[in-house]
């Protein structure tokens, strides 16, 4: 039967349903960062509630300058700043003015799932390829043999969700070759890239020389700040490509709401340090799930981003496919999770299990204990 609902949905229905721990969907529990939600007061209070400009407030078009020149030594204008109201609608007004009926968009499995309908709804055709597990890595030649006449663009997602890794300087060097070569665009959500905690760099396809007029990095204050409901992102691109953006924005959502836009503004302005400090509240967790999960005899797959860590079923002692696992662990264990073969269109892995650690010591103390118990029973 075909599911209404996405996988997201479905797996935290049944955690409320059953008064599972919920570590399936990626939103945190800790409080929320007082300094952000002090100015969206102050910004609610004693700045403009009415329309700001279509493409975003001029003060965090230029924050989000600052922010990846500081993190990422990105040279940017905010000209080439485009704010959306949340990520997806970022890919969305993206892919709306990029793709036209008929074009092929390869996507990289394992994915999320707003791509394929949103290429889809533009009339574009997605072809797939697929990750190496178990390091996850992409291949040149595959990507490359998936490239037709009709191939107009490359949609990446580093660091990957659900996977945690991230494309290295190398990997996107030969996508830049490749795109040069067949006049390809790169559309890269990068909404994780605030949340890297093992040193890792983050590096984007407008690092990238033969990518820098070619690509659309994709970002997402809700990640940056854990604030997941503000639904405040944007588009990044050379000129050309930004004016073709702000045109289908302007007929998605118009604009975003102003005071959320001035407090993003304030919180990227906060600087490195805030920022890293920020990050860093969810290393306890991430280190608690990981160690209790080892002990419990669990077999975990390396991975430097994101609030997930993946779970190696089959080396974990479990026969059965992930949907199943997911589905018996919520009823059986009390745990959400996501079997990461939802993140597929076409022949997915089934093997793996993604779990959440952007929860309080005593959320991951128990969801610990009765996934040991779980694997006791059921290996």
């Amino acid at each position: 039967m075909t599911r209404t609902t996405t996988i997201f949905e479905h797996m935290s229905a049944l955690c409320r349903g059953s008064d599972a721990v919920n570590l399936g969907q990626g939103f945190p529990d800790l409080p929320d960062p007082p300094e952000l939600i002090e100015a969206a007061r102050r910004a609610l209070v004693d700045r403009s509630n009415q329309y700001p400009p279509m493409r975003g407030l001029t003060e965090l078009r230029s924050a989000v300058c600052t922010y990846y020149a500081q993190t990422q030594g990105l040279s940017l204008d905010p000209a080439e700043v485009i704010v959306t109201s949340g990520a997806t609608e970022a890919l969305a007004a993206s892919i709306l003015a990029l793709v036209e009926p008929g074009d092929e968009v390869i996507c990289v499995q394992p994915l999320y799932d707003a791509y394929v309908p949103l290429i889809e709804r533009a009339g574009g055709i997605p072809v797939f390829i697929s990750l190496k597990p178990p390091t996850w890595e992409l291949s040149i030649a595959d990507l490359a043999e998936a490239i037709t006449p009709r191939t107009r663009m490359i949609l990446l997602n580093t660091p990957n969700n659900p996977t945690g890794t991230m494309l290295p300087r190398a990997t996107l060097e030969a996508i830049g070759q490749l795109a040069e070569a067949y006049d390809l665009i790169v559309l890269c959500d990068e909404v994780w890239e605030g949340m890297v905690f093992d040193g890792t760099p983050h590096i984007s396809p407008l690092a990238i020389p033969s990518l820098r007029q070619r690509s659309v990095k994709v970002g997402s204050a809700g990640k940056i700040f854990s604030l997941t409901g503000w639904k405040i992102g944007w588009a990044v691109a050379a000129p050309e490509l930004a004016e073709r953006i702000a045109a289908r924005h302007q007929f998605l959502t118009f604009t975003t709401p102003t005071p959320l836009q001035w407090a993003v503004a304030d919180g990227l302005s906060l600087g490195r340090d805030w920022l890293s400090a920020h990050a860093a509240r969810y290393v306890p967790g991430r280190r608690a799930l990981i160690q209790g999960l080892t002990e419990a005899g669990y077999s975990l797959l390396p991975a430097s981003a994101t609030w997930f860590v993946t779970v190696d079923l089959a080396a974990s002692g479990f026969t059965q496919e992930d949907a199943v696992v997911a589905e018996r662990l919520v009823g059986e264990g009390g745990v959400g999770s996501i079997p990461v073969s939802a993140f597929y269109a076409q022949n997915p892995e089934t093997r793996y299990l993604r779990l959440c650690f952007c929860k309080t010591p005593e959320t991951l103390s128990e969801a610990v204990d009765r996934l040991a118990r779980f694997r006791a029973h059921h290996t």
